[in-house]
């Protein structure tokens, strides 16, 4: 795997939701409430963020009824964590870079 940039990782809210999910063990997924604290976002912000990352293929989000409500969880799968490892490589290259100057 090469270090390449990645545009959908790259915006803050969702680097910092990819960072939270990559950090789980196998694949362990996050709840709604958790991730939205984490990336201090409001519920419509962090539902557009998802919506981001499950289109482009990074995520898995499951829903499961709690009794009259229904619970989100998201999971980082394989692509999403190839994809952000790898944008994670390409940051790190471009600090080492300019730390070389």
């Amino acid at each position: 795997m090469s270090a390449a940039f990645n545009d959908t990782i790259h915006q803050s809210i969702r680097l910092k939701l990819m960072a939270a999910l990559d950090a789980e063990p196998s694949g362990t997924a996050l709840d709604f409430a958790r991730l939205k604290a984490i990336a201090e976002a409001t519920d419509g912000n962090l539902g557009a963020h998802l919506n981001t990352l499950d289109a482009a293929g990074f995520v898995t989000i499951t829903k499961e009824p709690v009794g009259k409500r229904t619970r989100t969880l998201v999971a980082i799968n394989p692509a999403g964590r190839a994809a952000f490892r790898s944008h994670i490589a390409y940051l790190q290259e471009l600090v080492d870079s300019v730390g070389n100057r």
